[in-house]
């Protein structure tokens, strides 16, 4: 169709207003003018429409061009209009800001891979996902040990995705990573944080190799034997290195004597049938923890401040450590010496006695102090080669069976046979006084067993305290940091082992010579 050329626009349209084409040729011009409704509008803010108005807007609102109006009328009212203070934007801005959380390597959620993508060879979205896999099996292995570890989940999956990626390469990674989960799903559901499925894969395999290494190396005489101590060493840590004068055993017990309880520090009189409720003390040790910069002392049963009342109660107990009154309980006596049975043979070839023990007691508390109640002892290998329980001598009662340490109970110890001389000459068979025997807070054992021995190795000396002398670290403490095992952890009915005791002190030992740690001068 041919465009066109507006020569009809002067010439106003015969049907006016009521032209019904879209694009008329004649001119709409005068309709519009007449129409003052469009200056109105343009001038004013609309109102309520009345009903009357309604029925008639449509006859007279201009149906075209409504663009092409240039009459004073609306040339006034667009002036008006533009007079008119805009309206403002409100700022709709929050007061508080809101700061996106930051997932670290030790959160409590999925941990974030945090690489340079030009330093990977494995794309870091794809390592992100392989990273989200490992942690979603770690968190269903250590379900029973989050509560008490929340991050272990989280440092473990990382490590382990870093030595995946370090021992695998851009081709073999995914298989790496799917090999990982699938030996994660076949670990052991750990119980405690020293259980053996805990770690990563490296971790348990120089755990492994630790292990073996431990259980390989025999300790003799020879390997340990710059590790006894001096006799002046011996001395500072308590040990009885001479048998006391006077007459051994005159007084077992010390049945109405007056002495001060153990436990609560009031004195009380001995007697054999003591009430099990006179008592109240803390079976824990006081330990420091600082609370707003201030240092406070707690005690690790019940954590009450130090100064306040007991959580138990119990019976008066007495604990004897001079030479002197044990020495009239039960006479101390040293190792015998090596001997031979033949004449003409070698000592080394005819003594039973071994080169190198570890040794553990348990003892529990009677009117003639405390006294032991179990022996236990291993040789150079972790063997068990003695464990008996240890019958009370005559004229002695028995107390309390301190069963939260010691492990005994009075059903446990009614099956003891052996007495304290006998005991020492079933031990005459693996002991001399050549053997160096290896123990934990060694003297404590030696004293209730009454030998005197010279050729002793204690973990109390090789693993000191920081703050030194006097303070100790408990064997379990070292076991768990040195050994990665946990020890003495049954309940208040279960109490210690002292076999696990004498393997784990061994283990201890071991661990020292195998890293090369540089004993200290005694």
């Amino acid at each position: 169709m041919f465009p066109t050329l507006g020569l009809f626009q002067s010439l106003s349209c015969p049907e006016g207003s009521k032209c019904i084409r879209p694009w008329c040729l004649f001119s709409h011009a005068n309709d519009a003018f007449q129409q003052p409704l469009i200056a109105s509008v343009s001038a004013s803010r609309p109102k309520a429409p009345s009903s009357t108005t309604t029925s008639t807007l449509p006859s007279t609102v201009p149906a075209k061009r409504p663009h092409e109006l240039s009459t004073p009328a609306t040339s006034s009212a667009r002036k008006d209009v533009a007079s008119e203070p805009p309206s403002q934007r409100v700022k709709t801005v929050s007061t508080s800001r809101s700061v996106a959380p930051q997932t670290t390597a030790h959160g409590n959620g999925a941990p974030i891979l945090r690489v340079t993508p030009a330093h990977s060879q494995v794309a870091v979205p794809v390592r992100q996902t392989m990273l989200k896999n490992l942690y979603d099996h770690f968190i269903v292995l250590y379900e029973a040990i989050l509560p008490s570890n929340p991050t272990l989940a989280s440092e473990h999956a990382l490590r382990q995705e870093e030595e995946i990626y370090n021992k695998s390469t851009k081709l073999t990674y995914r298989n790496a990573v799917i090999n990982s989960i699938a030996a994660l799903k076949r670990r052991p559901v750990p119980s405690a944080i020293a259980h053996p499925s805990v770690g990563t894969e490296g971790d348990i395999a120089a755990r492994i190799e630790s292990q073996k290494q431990l259980s390989e190396l025999r300790l003799t005489r020879t390997v340990v034997q710059q590790l006894v101590m001096t006799l002046e060493t011996m001395k500072n840590w308590g040990y009885i290195t001479e048998v006391p004068p006077g007459e051994g055993g005159s007084k077992p017990d010390a049945k109405d004597q007056v002495k001060q309880c153990e436990r609560c520090g009031q004195p009380f009189s001995v007697r054999k049938d003591p009430k099990k409720d006179e008592c109240c003390y803390h079976w824990g040790r006081p330990f420091n923890k600082k609370i707003n910069g201030e240092k406070l002392r707690f005690y690790s049963c019940c954590s009450k401040n130090v100064g306040e009342d007991g959580c138990s109660w119990g019976c008066h107990v007495f604990y004897e450590s001079d030479a002197s009154d044990l020495h009239t309980r039960h006479a101390f006596s040293p190792v015998r010496p090596p001997k031979c049975s033949d004449g003409g043979a070698s000592v080394e070839i005819c003594d039973t006695a071994l080169d190198v023990v570890a040794l553990d007691c348990e003892m529990i508390y009677t009117t003639g102090g405390m006294r032991v109640a179990r022996v236990s002892v291993v040789d150079g290998t972790g063997k068990e080669v003695f464990d008996e329980l240890i019958r009370i001598d005559d004229g002695v009662d028995i107390i309390d069976y301190n069963t939260r340490f010691s492990g005994i109970c009075q059903e446990k110890h009614q099956k003891a046979f052996l007495t304290l001389s006998s005991a020492r000459q079933s031990l005459d068979a693996f002991i001399n006084s050549e053997t160096i025997i290896i123990g934990h807070a060694l003297e404590n054992d030696l004293k209730t067993l009454r030998i005197i021995h010279h050729r002793c190795i204690d973990t109390v000396v090789l693993f000191p305290h920081r703050a030194g002398p006097p303070y100790r670290r408990s064997l379990r403490d070292l076991a768990k940091e040195h050994l990665g095992i946990v020890i003495q952890a049954g309940d208040g009915s279960s109490g210690h082992s002292s076999v696990e005791d004498s393997v784990a002190t061994l283990d201890l030992v071991r661990w020292y010579i195998l890293n090369k740690v540089t004993p200290k001068k005694s």
